[in-house]
């Protein structure tokens, strides 16, 4: 087991020490994203004592304010913060790899054999065990967020805006985001919130490596220039859309490839809140608008990123597989769906290298700014509504066989008699196992995978 560093044997770590670290974490990364910062804290600040806790919690926050997700670009700004733009690479890499080579092969299993018996009902399982995961999300950050009529407000409209008039998910963040600025701006107390409480390092708070190389003036790259500013720029935009411009060129705004580079692309924009805050809006894109998988086969994609190391929003991987694999224009279904697959992770995560490499050495001018911290206060607020409709969402589809549509804006609503009893039962068994017996989630998926296959056995199975 590692023991943390004593003061005599401190020194900076190498970048192939560092690597081995990455790689660790990379491959323990489970549980979400609360469960990866955790995970790098440990290994970061407590056991190694290479970042002190008041920088990481503040590289914490910068990564929290970007689009995308959060516990990948805290890697990579450690990486990068400790051995340049290879060493955010090697972190940035390392986090994504091993879920994204799993994501993949359970992509192409899925594809081939989910028409399968046992294939079903395990899935039948997984997707209660995920409609639990999502509530247990909404409940987690509404507490966290909602603290004042103001925040359920914002959350409520959320909830309205994207169930009811079918808000694109962007519009409802750039929303929040000005809701919150102007706020701040006439002083409504949910918007202002106190000042940070957070003190140097002391006893408390003991320094880490890299702070202690800070205070030496070892890491200039980390410190604002606009020469190294532009060159990340020039560097990773044209690297980010140039793939998409390119596919425009070709395939024409209608191919799938095209779709999938323009859509993900957006989607690396806006999806503040984290994955289960996007997933409701990239669910009801991919399935309404443009048809590459069922409601069914979503929630499956998503109870198989539950089960991978890394990101949560690699499930998106699981969609841009099925969406090439389904039109893959003249080449083999699995070649279509792999080169699918990893167009997907290209747009989703090359725009995260962007954010850390570009806003990294900046990030201290953030440090107290309240304009950014009543905005993100409101986006979060609006998260927990758009959160709220996932879940309806995944459970009208799970627990229900039959949908309605009520009124000309297509909004759905549950037939009664369709219920899958089975399925409610499930469902129930396994928000109890997660909320009150904190089970955890691997627990929880594996059980209720179990249980649906029991079902399936016992002639009760979906």
């Amino acid at each position: 087991m590692d023991q943390p560093q004593t003061a005599a044997a401190r020194r900076a770590p190498t970048l192939r020490e560092a690597t081995r670290v990455w790689l660790k974490i990379g491959l323990m990364s489970f549980g979400g994203p609360a469960g990866q910062i955790a995970l790098m804290h440990k290994e970061l600040v407590e056991t190694r004592r290479w970042v002190g806790e008041e920088r990481f919690l503040h590289a914490l926050s910068y990564c929290m304010l970007l689009p995308g997700p959060e516990a990948q670009q805290l890697a990579t700004y450690m990486g990068w913060l400790m051995h340049r733009t290879a060493g955010g690479l090697v972190a940035g890499l390392l986090f994504i790899l091993p879920g994204a080579l799993v994501m993949l092969g359970f992509s192409i299993v899925y594809a081939h054999f989910h028409g399968l018996w046992l294939i079903g009902a395990l899935f039948f399982g997984i997707k209660a065990a995920v409609l639990a995961l999502v509530v247990e999300a909404m409940l987690r950050i509404g507490k966290r967020a909602l603290k004042s009529r103001v925040s359920y407000a914002l959350a409520i409209a959320a909830f309205v805006a994207i169930y009811v008039f079918h808000t694109p998910f962007p519009a409802i963040v750039l929303a929040a985001g000005l809701l919150g600025w102007a706020g701040h701006r006439l002083a409504i107390p949910f918007f202002s919130p106190a000042p940070s409480a957070g003190k140097p390092a002391g006893p408390e708070q003991p320094a880490g490596i890299v702070d202690e190389m800070f205070a030496r003036g070892e890491l200039a790259h980390a410190r604002p220039s606009p020469g190294r500013a532009g060159r990340a720029l020039l560097f990773w935009l044209p690297a980010w859309l140039g793939p998409v411009a390119l596919l425009w060129r070709l395939g024409g705004i209608a191919g799938v490839w095209t779709q999938i580079a323009l859509f993900f692309s957006i989607m690396a924009v806006v999806t503040f809140g984290g994955a289960y805050a996007v997933l409701a809006y990239v669910a009801q894109a991919a399935v309404n608008s443009y048809g590459w998988l069922t409601p069914g086969e979503m929630v499956d994609g998503l109870g198989l990123a539950e089960t991978t190391p890394g990101p949560l929003i690699l499930v998106l991987q699981f969609v841009g597989f099925l969406a090439a694999f389904r039109s893959p224009g003249g080449l083999d279904p699995t070649l279509a769906g792999t080169l699918g697959a990893l167009l997907t992770l290209w747009v989703t995560f090359a725009p995260c290298f962007l954010w850390v490499f570009l806003g990294g050495p900046y990030v201290e001018a953030l440090r107290e700014n309240k304009v950014a911290t009543a905005a993100l206060a409101a986006i979060t607020a609006a998260v927990v509504g758009v959160i709220a409709n996932l879940a309806l969402w995944f459970a009208l589809h799970f627990l229900f066989g039959e949908l309605g549509q009520a009124f000309s804006m297509g909004l759905q609503y549950p037939v009664l008699p369709s219920v899958n009893w089975q399925a409610v039962l499930l469902s129930v068994a396994a928000m109890v196992a997660l909320l009150r017996f904190r089970l955890g989630m691997l627990t929880t998926l594996l059980g209720s995978a179990g249980a649906g296959v029991l079902l399936a056995l016992a002639g009760g199975g979906s």
